[in-house]
């Protein structure tokens, strides 16, 4: 297994799989890494930033050299930068669509080789609701998220017949560093943050009116990526407790 974000590193440990995560800050990684092999899992860290190829031909490589295999990949990495649209700089509008879209392209590119060579695998994308239901400030992010849709809708019919399904999921606002960053909260103590985010989601999370978890997310994309589920590939499968159920 390989895939980018803490929980989903953990949930896929938990289960069973050897797990190569990455991610660009070190120390986070490192930490996570040590979280895994001391619950008794397998894990590895490798420093990877998704806006540059040569660091994922680097991580698939060394994946599959300390695995054996590429079996399952969870594709998570993601920013957001929030202004009206004739205020982005065309370097912030690069950044994010680099990070979101463009990385998920080359992460792609890169795992579905040794996914075919292994007669096949799963790979889960993480898209946002965004992708179907937005608001204002979100241009950059909400282009990027709506073209994993199209990306994984083409990369699915392209590999069926081989073996390899391709999926994106679509999560609601989920309780993460990067909202928190958005949010402007990040020095806040975190009982006063989840008091604020429960009392914004009553107002703005149609439904269940509570955040996602990344736990939550995370155990999903696992359900996704068994084998328990061979039929399902070029899917948007929605986790955003109603959310975008709700008509404009």
């Amino acid at each position: 297994t390989w895939c980018c974000g803490r929980a989903g590193a953990i949930m896929f440990a938990v289960e069973g799989g050897k797990v190569a995560c990455c991610g660009r800050n070190e120390e986070r990684g490192r930490t996570v890494e040590q979280e895994i092999k001391a619950a008794g899992g397998e894990a590895l860290f490798i420093r990877a930033d998704v806006r540059e190829e040569s660091d994922i031909r680097n991580l698939v490589d060394r994946t599959v050299k300390t695995y054996g295999a590429l079996n399952v990949a969870f594709n998570n990495a993601g920013i957001s930068i929030e202004r009206p649209l004739h205020e982005y700089t065309a370097q912030e509008w690069d950044d994010v669509i680099n990070t979101d879209l463009r990385g998920v392209f080359l992460c792609m590119k890169y795992q579905i080789p040794p996914m075919l060579a292994a007669g096949g695998g799963a790979i889960v994308v993480t898209s946002s609701s965004n992708a179907i239901a937005t608001s204002a400030k979100r241009g950059a992010y909400s282009a990027a998220k709506r073209g994993l849709v199209g990306l994984v809708q083409s990369a699915a019919l392209e590999y069926a017949s081989q073996g390899v399904r391709i999926n994106t999921l679509i999560p609601g606002t989920t309780d993460t560093p990067m909202i928190r960053r958005l949010a402007g909260m990040e020095a806040i103590p975190d009982a006063a943050w989840h008091a604020a985010m429960g009392q914004w989601a009553k107002s703005n999370v149609p439904g269940m009116q509570r955040l996602a978890t990344a736990e939550g997310v995370a155990a999903f994309a696992g359900t996704l990526a068994s084998d328990d589920h061979p039929f399902i590939t070029g899917a948007q499968l929605v986790i955003d407790g109603g959310k975008t159920a709700k008509a404009g």
